[in-house]
């Protein structure tokens, strides 16, 4: 975890995995670099939110692999999902309990993200979860949970660095760099503040 700058409660706080997907951000808002995966993703996020102040909202920008064909670009989510945790036999233990169910953002689209600890390079995990959701990554369910919880404001915009599936590994080190910088143009135009 890395938070490069200081949070206040008139700024929104923007929060990416890892500094490869930041390497093109310019401005003065705060940073936070999470590390890849929900562990360190959820810990980061809950952890300076805890600290305070609190920002006035969280943008989640990162890399995001197509689940289906044809998926480019740059996408606001509006719902995401966990894709390996197994709810229904949690909740066949637990007598009904609910554990990880979808999650609407209020200020999202229409695409769903599959959330997962799982680097998605082969074609039958790949098919598996386009059932789910069109695009997968390893942290937005995890950030989507920290922020309702603290009860902050969060969107979460993804760009396609990669067809999850067999060679996303090479792919996604190849694409990154072009990926921050749609990640970055994006921020710079839909990002309320910025002096």
């Amino acid at each position: 975890m890395e938070l490069i700058g200081e949070i206040a409660a008139d700024r929104p706080l923007l929060v990416l995995a890892v500094k490869e997907e930041a390497q093109h951000l310019d401005t003065d808002l705060p940073v936070l670099l999470t590390g890849m995966g929900k562990v360190n993703a959820a810990t980061a996020l809950a952890t300076v939110l805890a600290r305070g102040p609190r920002p006035s909202g969280v943008v989640n920008l990162g890399t995001a692999g197509a689940l289906r064909p044809g998926w480019t670009g740059t996408h606001v989510v509006g719902t995401v999902v966990q894709h390996d945790l197994d709810g229904a036999t949690l909740a066949a233990l637990t007598d009904g309990g609910t554990y990880g169910p979808p999650m609407t953002l209020p200020d999202g689209g229409d695409v769903v993200l599959a959330t997962g600890d799982l680097f998605v390079s082969d074609e039958a995990a790949r098919a598996r979860l386009a059932e789910l959701a069109p695009l997968v990554d390893m942290e937005g369910y995890a950030l989507a949970v920290a922020a309702e919880r603290a009860g902050v404001p969060l969107r979460i915009v993804k760009h396609v660095s990669d067809d999850a599936g067999e060679g996303a590994g090479r792919t996604w080190r190849e694409s990154v760099a072009g990926c921050a910088r749609a990640l970055a143009d994006w921020a710079a135009a839909n990002v309320p503040y910025r002096s």
